[in-house]
Parts: structure tokens; sequence; C-alpha cells
């Protein structure tokens, strides 16, 4: 089994930045990639941005990628995502995800995800 947990989400005002962390623990030996999804109230489920973890080869969406940084830590499994100049659209609960291989559809699409993390809400005021 992996679990996932992800920490850092908040309140913040609209030009802030803010850094997520989701720490992988169990059979990390499992993992393929290690990834980000956003939900927003009353949208689909989004990639956002991550890493296939061995090779450490990053991964970015359309939505966020000129406005985000990813980053991880190989020996404790931790993936990070800062996040800057925070818009109210930001708003949503991040998830981290994990897959055990590599896509079936070439692309990183939620419903190929193999574990989730329960999420972090983000609330971004103007």
């Amino acid at each position: 089994q992996v679990q996932l947990l992800e920490s850092g989400g908040g309140l913040l005002q609209a030009g802030n930045s803010l850094r997520l962390s989701c720490a992988a623990s169990g059979d990390t030996r499992r993992v393929y990639a290690l990834l980000w999804f956003r939900q927003a109230p009353g949208k689909e489920r989004e990639f956002v941005a991550g890493f296939t973890w061995m090779v450490g080869m990053p991964y970015y969406g359309d939505t966020l990628k000129d406005r985000l940084t990813i980053s991880r830590t190989t020996g404790n499994y931790t993936m990070y995502l800062q996040m800057n100049n925070l818009k109210p659209t930001d708003t949503a609960v991040y998830y981290c995800a994990a897959i055990f291989g590599f896509p079936p559809g070439r692309t990183w699409s939620a419903k190929d995800m193999d574990v989730w993390g329960k999420g972090t809400l983000v609330t971004v005021s103007s």
C-alpha cells in the first residue's frame, strides 16, 4: 500500500504565494509518478504538475505552469508545489496522486491514478 499526505493549504489573498507538500509512504517502490491535481468547486479534477519518480522528469499542466515550481526530495519521497501570484480562480482542493505505471492514455488523467491523498484546500480571496 502507498499512502499520500498533503499539507500546506490555507486561506490567502490574491497575489500571495503558497507551497504545498505531498509525502508518500508505504510501498513507495511501486510509484511510477507522483502528481498534483486540483479540483475547483463544480469542476472536474485537473492535472497541475508532477514527476516521474525514478527519473525525475517534470510534467506540467496548462493551467498553472507559468506560476508554479515543482520540486522533490527523493530520500523521503516528498514532492512540493510552489504557486506564485495566486488568483481567486486557483481556489480548489489540491490532491496528490500516485500512478504505478505508464499512463495508458499517454496523458496524466485523474481516472488513471492508483492512489489519492485526501487533499488540501487552498482558498484565495480577492
